[in-house]
């Protein structure tokens, strides 16, 4: 057949036909003719991909995979052009062909189908482009083709611009009686030749065999069995239910399955993930919860809302900070009342007297400032947390700095550190700077970058409530402030760690301050790595940290002398120890050549009689 066709092809060429102009990028034959008919057939079955699997350059591809239905429908129609100029169909007019390989794809079809838009009787194949087409004569009258529906579709919307008629429309008036069969077309252009039943059975290797089963007649409404088993096997197959997948669940949605020997229409019910939800059956998409105040787990007909969450004051490990906090405000309150008993004995004036209640009222508020970073954030306990705490506990720390001044003032007997304490013992006006240098940062703070309450939705599950500090370069400098003065103090406490033992107050302010620099260095890394809902209790362990510290170390033990060892809370005792640590300092000094004023003695002490430098 193939010889055949061949044979014909070449007997036309031979007989005047020719094939000329057709470039090498296009397989196709030309005849000349008064009115030319245009072929587009499918002679190749596909294009040929480059190297890279799409083209690199402009360019019509090559096709591959010869098709000789294809190529014999060319014949075909170049033979049946032949044998009517032939004839005295059509006297006087001669009818000639362009035909053009299509290789299956669109893309080759529109490129030939440019080429019968161009002007008629010229030498070039350009397209004019006019506004209105409706006195252009195009080089072709009618086109044949194509083979398949995509490139029929894209050749005719592109013929439709200069109302150039594709003969494959007459197909669908077609209407013929074969075997008693009447064949057509409808107006969606399928074909009247009913449908092929096909039976799927499941062999007992899980493979679908697909069988020819019975014909479906459409035009008279029946079936049609090639034998009478396969009739009664048909009734019976009537009464089952089949269904391919089960109805997916809330919570669920469609995916079909991956197997390829399974029908599309087939699938599987596969959980909604995390986050996601469907809440109705049989859904094909999951639908996502809004992650900000919405959650879901896994396989949910519902999105859930997020839990606020904060540390409450039901919480255990709050309650054990607030006991501490309770406890240290007790302390307080119970330190108070014993200094103001003893306020006039030995022990108290030389701890500073009145001093002592700014301090342990300093260390109050500090106390009190911890209870605020427990229970529901709100934007005024964000700013009275952080700033309540700075002040007072700077102002502790100042009072600090002013009674080792006095005291090492009142034991140091070098002329140039002398004179350089007495000008740095200015009582209110050296509290006031430190104290005011941290009121104005944290007024700074508070009125351009003021801390305030956010949402945190990081987490999947419920929403952090917490405090924002606004700026955290403000914030470490209320921090670094406090640090700055606690190492001062501590310079000076360890300056005068070798005092008499009752004035001996600077030993345990170094102790204190030691214990406010480990507490707030461990803070760091533990508040830069700490999440959730205890990260408020981390600054507030620390804060506790460093008033228990400064309040055990200044002040219990003061206590103690005053209850337990009431022996040397007397004027006597307190000189006995001055001389033992004159006696010490100096070859000879008399109590007389020692400032009054700079000595923090009891009332009546400041005239004694010379004491000698014999030891004791």
């Amino acid at each position: 057949m193939a010889l055949y066709g061949i044979s014909i092809f070449i007997g036309i060429l031979i007989s005047g036909l020719y094939c000329c102009d057709i470039p090498d990028d296009f397989v196709g034959a030309r005849a000349h003719g008064d009115i030319i008919i245009g072929g587009l057939f499918a002679i190749h079955g596909r294009m040929m991909n480059s190297v890279r699997g799409y083209p690199h350059q402009p360019a019509i591809q090559n096709c591959a995979g010869f098709e000789m239905q294809g190529f014999l429908q060319m014949l075909a129609m170049a033979h049946a052009i032949e044998l009517i100029n032939n004839s005295s169909l059509i006297p006087g007019i001669k009818l000639g062909y362009e035909i053009y390989d299509t290789c299956s794809e669109s893309t080759l079809a529109i490129s030939a189908t440019l080429r019968f838009l161009s002007t008629y009787n010229t030498s070039g194949d350009n397209v004019a482009f006019k506004c209105n087409y409706s006195d252009y004569t195009p080089k072709v009258k009618a086109v044949i083709g194509g083979s398949y529906s995509e490139v029929s579709i894209a050749v005719a919307r592109l013929l439709n611009t200069q109302l150039i008629p594709q003969l494959l429309q007459s197909l669908k008036a077609v209407n013929f009686t074969y075997k008693g069969r009447t064949l057509y077309f409808d107006s969606k252009g399928d074909a009247s030749t009913g449908y092929d039943v096909l039976l799927w059975k499941t062999g007992p290797n899980g493979k679908i065999n697909i069988t020819p089963f019975a014909e479906y007649d459409t035009q008279k409404d029946v079936f049609k069995f090639s034998t009478k088993d396969k009739e009664n096997e048909f009734k019976l197959l009537r009464k089952i239910f089949s269904r391919c997948s089960d109805e997916c669940k809330p919570g669920q949605m469609k995916k079909t399955s991956d197997n390829k020997s399974q029908h599309t229409c087939c699938y599987e019910c596969v959980p909604c993930p995390e986050n996601h939800y469907t809440d109705n059956s049989d859904m094909g998409n999951c639908l996502e919860c809004n992650n900000k105040t919405h959650w879901s787990p896994v396989n949910s007909p519902v999105c859930y809302m997020k839990q606020i969450a904060f540390l409450r004051w039901d919480d255990g490990f709050a309650i054990v900070l607030l006991v501490a906090s309770f406890v240290g405000i007790v302390l307080i309150v119970a330190i108070g009342m014993l200094f103001t008993k003893n306020f006039n004995t030995p022990v108290v004036k030389a701890s500073g007297g009145f001093l002592c209640y700014v301090i342990l009222l300093s260390l109050l508020f500090s106390f009190i400032s911890a209870v605020f970073f427990i229970g529901q954030p709100e934007d005024i306990k964000c700013k009275m947390r952080q700033t309540m705490f700075g002040i007072s506990f700077t102002l502790a720390v100042a009072c600090h700095i002013l009674k080792l001044i006095k005291i090492l003032l009142a034991f140091t007997f070098e002329p140039k550190v002398q004179s350089i304490l007495k000008r740095l013992y200015k009582p209110f006006t050296l509290v006031f700077v430190c104290t005011g240098i941290q009121v104005m940062i944290c007024t700074t703070w508070l009125v351009f970058w003021p801390p305030y309450t956010k949402e945190n939705f990081s987490l999947p599950k419920i929403i952090i409530l917490e405090c924002d500090e606004g700026s955290t370069v403000t914030f470490s400098i209320m921090l670094g402030y406090i640090a700055v003065l606690a190492f001062i103090c501590f310079l000076f406490a360890f300056w005068g760690r070798k005092l008499p033992e009752n004035y001996n107050e600077a030993k345990f302010i170094t102790f204190g301050m030691l214990i406010y620099f480990i507490a707030w260095i461990t803070f760091i890394p533990i508040y830069a790595t700490t999440f959730g809902i205890y990260l408020p209790a981390v600054e507030m362990i620390v804060i506790l940290i460093s008033n228990y510290g400064i309040l055990s170390c200044t002040f219990l033990p003061k206590c103690y002398i005053i209850l337990c060892k009431q022996d040397t809370n007397t004027k006597s005792a307190f000189l006995k120890m001055i001389y033992k640590y004159s006696s010490k300092s100096a070859s000879s000094l008399t109590v007389n050549q020692l400032s009054s004023s700079s000595l923090p003695l009891p009332e009546g002490s400041n005239t004694v009689t010379s004491v000698s430098s014999r030891p004791s």
